[in-house]
């Protein structure tokens, strides 16, 4: 019944008549109502219910007002007018009818696509805009609008995609034309030589972002193909009648504007010379390329970023059916695809950038050399991985890419490579040592188990640690150097640089075994923890397993006694005790027992490490210890946010000040607390020491030799 009223209120010039009334959409009520109408109108399309709908002249159509009218208001400044009009454009395009997609693929209807092409170009000129101003006024307010334009960007390009999967051959060929020649080729891949003074890059990044989003939502062939095409042209052929985000700001600088430079070796400039957005960008840009299915093989060998299984997977498929070169290359560490196979695809989409699009270059005669562009892009990360300026994060996003194309052995990593990164793990592994000494020493092995996991797991995915969104969003100049020695005074800012260190050290290590050949370890390989030196404080004092909590009891020992002012005017009368036990270590206040003097109930517990003591310059009975956060709170997700918002406004360590009855009693808990220090720092290095040698780590990783993180935070005095 439902039906035949459809076909009834169909089959009479009704609906097209209200459909065409010129109603007064002033009224945004009213407007409401009668887009509402169109969607729920074209929700009732199909093969037969579209021909009520439209006119028909021949085998035609010539009119079909509920499609024409509804993209009257495909760019409405109402966001849910917008939404609407394209649930109905894709209800149409979903129909399947032949006369109906040849009358939207005519003129003057197929300017919708380029219009929408057009109106996207708009918005990543305003998401350009935005970038720049958060590089100049970071803060909440700026990332929030970013991730908004984002969102928007993205629902943008979602659209493209559902648009293209209608089928519509003609409608596919119009909005690829129509992102290269409005988007792409005028306005991304320009923008790639731009970086403006000031340290601001926004139409860089920008640019690497869109790409990005362009490769891995659009899944159109053609597009993917060309666009990777391009990036074998010198930026010369699309600067000369192009400009960018903004043109009126070319600076020439880090031999990444060179003319003679194709924009494939500017992406790899980037990554040896950018900074740590650039970087990371471009290491985005090369991940989605290598992810694209869209892509041709020979596109990839082209770009040198094909992935070594794909490599010997075509090779094998060569050699059984008998090609010549197939089985040699395929035993052979130089081992590509050949060069007539390679080039004259590539030169299939050079020719259509040419011929079609119109962009030429006269001196463009390149040499495309698969073997050449691949040592060129090893060469690349292998210096990335030298820079001591770039974020871990960002250096592992270039650890997961080397890892997807040297996924099983060393072959193309010649002396050079494994000398500059053995220097470079050489050179984290002595920073690491000092952070054995260091604020947060008792923290260093839970830290690096815990990330050697996550590392791991981030190598062996089959996608980048990053989403491309990430470039944008980054803080600016983010510059985190393992030489960097600011903020000394904070305990969370040495925190974040341990941190920070940690994961860099962990993607050296393991990128080391990984092009000796050997498979990564679940756990790394470190040593047990170690037996508790005879008589030592942490037995004498009778510790509980679980280390020292404030109203436990504990054996005085070796205490010393002090008096401390938590408020002013209040002072309190306590035993002070240093304890270490392994890789942990507290300072601990106790309160003397009247009915046994030689015990005590602990009244206050801080972490030993970091506690920087000091005797005071002007009285010599006093001393001063740091009393840091007894976790990294910025490694806790439910905490991640209290500690971004106490960061803003600034963080600053706790500290007692210990009163003695006399200076030796000082020196003498100064001793203490610095000995208890060596124990714990002593521990954790020994556990380090074969992550510190590679050829022990080796050794140990082969017997499986290595501890998980939670067995480094028991405290069992019997076994430590």
């Amino acid at each position: 019944m439902n039906m035949l009223y459809v076909d009834y209120m169909f089959s009479n010039e009704h609906i097209n008549y209200l459909i065409t009334y010129s109603f007064d959409f002033q009224n945004e009520e009213l407007l409401s109502y009668y887009i509402s109408f169109l969607r729920a109108i074209s929700g009732k399309l199909n093969k037969n219910t579209v021909s009520l709908l439209v006119k028909i002249h021949g085998d035609e159509v010539v009119s079909f007002p509920l499609y024409v009218e509804a993209i009257r208001f495909a760019f409405h400044e109402e966001n849910m007018v917008r939404t609407a009009v394209r649930a109905v454009a894709l209800n149409v395009y979903h129909v399947g009818d032949d006369s109906v997609n040849r009358y939207i693929s005519s003129v003057p209807h197929k300017d919708y696509f380029s219009n929408l092409i057009s109106f996207f170009r708009k918005q990543s000129t305003d998401l350009s805009r935005l970038v720049s101003h958060k590089l100049l006024n970071p803060g909440a307010d700026s990332t929030s609008t970013i991730m908004v334009a984002i969102d928007e960007i993205e629902d943008n390009l979602y659209y493209f995609s559902d648009i293209v999967s209608a089928g519509i051959p003609d409608v596919g060929r119009i909005i690829t034309d129509s992102i290269l020649m409005v988007l792409i080729f005028p306005l991304l891949l320009p923008s790639l030589r731009i970086a403006i003074d000031n340290d601001m890059q926004s139409g860089v990044v920008t640019s690497l972002y869109l790409l990005c989003c362009i490769l891995k939502i659009i899944k159109i062939k053609d597009l993917a193909n060309t666009i990777a095409a391009a990036l074998f042209y010198p930026l010369e052929a699309f600067t000369k009648s192009s400009g960018g985000f903004h043109p009126e700001d070319i600076l020439m600088q880090n031999d990444c504007n060179n003319s003679n430079f194709s924009l494939r070796e500017v992406l790899l400039a980037y990554v040896t010379k950018g900074d740590d957005i650039q970087v990371l960008g471009s290491l985005s840009v090369l991940a989605t390329l290598l992810q694209t299915k869209e892509l041709d093989e020979s596109m990839l060998d082209g770009l040198g970023i094909l992935p070594q299984r794909k490599q010997h997977k075509k090779l094998l498929l060569q050699a059984l059916v008998g090609e010549c070169s197939g089985e040699d290359e395929l035993f052979s560490s130089k081992s590509s695809l050949t060069r007539d196979s390679t080039g004259s695809d590539i030169d299939v989409y050079h020719k259509k950038i040419k011929d079609q699009y119109g962009v030429s270059f006269q001196s463009f005669d390149v040499e495309i050399s698969p073997h050449v562009n691949r040592l060129q892009v090893i060469d690349t990360l292998v210096s990335l991985f030298c820079r001591s300026n770039i974020s871990a994060e960002t250096l592992w996003e270039g650890g997961w890419l080397l890892r997807q194309l040297l996924p099983y052995s060393e072959s193309e990593f010649n002396s050079h490579h494994l000398e500059l990164m053995n220097v470079s793990y050489k050179n984290c592994a002595s920073a690491l040592v000092e952070e054995v000494k260091g604020i947060w020493s008792d923290f260093v092995i839970s830290v690096l188990c815990d990330e050697w996991r996550k590392c791991k797991r981030a190598m062996e995915s089959s996608s980048p640690p990053k989403e491309p969104n990430c470039v944008l969003l980054l803080p600016h100049p983010h510059k985190l150097s393992l030489e960097d020695n600011t903020a000394k005074e904070s305990s969370f800012a040495a925190g974040e640089r341990m941190h920070e260190l940690v994961k860099v050290f962990v993607l050296l290590h393991q990128l080391q075994l990984f092009t000796l050949g050997r498979a990564l370890p679940e756990q790394p390989p470190i040593y047990p923890p170690g037996d508790l030196p005879a008589n030592c404080r942490a037995q004498t004092s009778e510790l509980e397993v679980s280390g020292p909590k404030a109203g436990t009891e504990i054996s005085l020992g070796s205490a010393v006694p002090c008096r401390i002012s938590f408020k002013s005017g209040k002072e309190h009368h306590f035993c002070f005790l240093a304890i270490s036990l392994g890789t942990f270590g507290w300072l601990v206040l106790a309160e003397e027992l009247p009915s046994q003097k030689s015990h005590g109930v602990v009244r206050a517990v801080a972490p030993l490490a970091g506690c920087n003591p000091r005797v005071d310059d002007k009285h010599s009975t006093w001393l001063h210890l740091r009393i840091r956060s007894s976790s990294l709170p910025f490694l806790d997700l439910a905490k991640s946010n209290d500690y971004r918002k106490m960061k803003a406004k600034g963080l600053v360590d706790g500290r007692w000040t210990l009163a003695f009855s006399d200076e030796e009693s000082c020196k003498s808990a100064l001793l203490m607390i610095v000995e208890e220090i060596n124990f714990l720092s002593d521990e954790v290095h020994r556990r380090l020491k074969p992550l510190l040698n590679l050829e022990t780590a080796i050794d140990l990783s082969s017997s499986h030799v290595s501890v998980p993180e939670d067995s480094s935070n028991r405290i069992l005095p019997k076994s430590l």
